[in-house]
């Protein structure tokens, strides 16, 4: 596999951003919601050996990093998937999340692509945003994110890294907002649009500390349990 490129991050948000930025994102953040219902069988990935996938039932190794909130947790990238463009974002939670790149990529070679930015970031898990309607329900899109999702799993499992589908509702309006609250030129917009969305998703997944993460594993028992064992030894350092 070729070496990926170096990431270069867009210059939108420093790590530790200001406190007006902050108060901004505040303004146009949802409020806490409960997690919403969704179909039975939707996440269509082995469940862990307890036959749960909520961060309540999940063996301490594999719950998302915002329901753990520990220091020795890693970083969480965020994806906001689409058909021709994919923003990535990073964040620890403990500051604002910030917008890394937009990639145009499709295929494997995104997979392969998103999973090298993780490990460049140092994080961990990838939490991929999850197209549905208002009240919840699963969309055409939802599908077509399920598939390249279920991929991407089997391939960051053998890595080590655990994956989450999150809600994304809103976001891209939140993002579009954002953007304007920041001064983002609208010429500007369109190209930076996917990162910020993606920053969206992970700020929502850290406000609800995880809540709304499902966990996608892998349908192979040994990569759940490489997954498992890898998700243990980063718990102990």
């Amino acid at each position: 596999m070729a070496a990926a490129k170096p990431v270069e991050p867009l210059p939108l948000l420093r790590a530790g951003a200001d406190t007006a930025a902050a108060a901004a994102l505040r303004r146009f953040q949802l409020p806490p919601q409960p997690p919403r219902s969704v179909r039975a069988n939707a996440i269509r990935a082995s469940p862990p050996s307890n036959g749960a996938g909520s961060p309540d039932e999940l063996p301490a190794a594999l719950l998302p990093n915002a329901a753990r909130r520990r220091d020795g947790c890693g970083f969480s990238l965020g994806v906001d998937l689409g058909e021709a463009r994919t923003g990535v974002a990073v964040g620890r939670g403990i500051t604002l999340p910030r917008p890394l790149t937009v990639l145009k990529l499709r295929g494997q070679k995104l997979e392969l692509m998103l999973l090298d930015i993780a490990q460049q970031q140092e994080a961990d898990e990838l939490i991929v945003g999850l197209p549905v309607s208002a009240d919840g329900s699963e969309t055409p899109q939802s599908n077509k994110v399920r598939s390249v999702v279920g991929r991407l799993a089997v391939q960051a499992a053998d890595r080590g890294l655990r994956v989450y589908l999150q809600d994304e509702y809103g976001t891209t309006i939140d993002a579009l907002e954002f953007m304007i609250s920041r001064g983002v030129k609208r010429s500007a917009r369109d190209v930076k649009s996917d990162a910020y969305s993606a920053m969206m998703i992970l700020e929502r997944y850290f406000s609800s500390s995880g809540q709304g993460a499902k966990i996608v594993l892998p349908k192979q028992p040994q990569l759940q349990s490489k997954l498992l064992e890898k998700s243990r030894q980063d718990a102990q350092v």
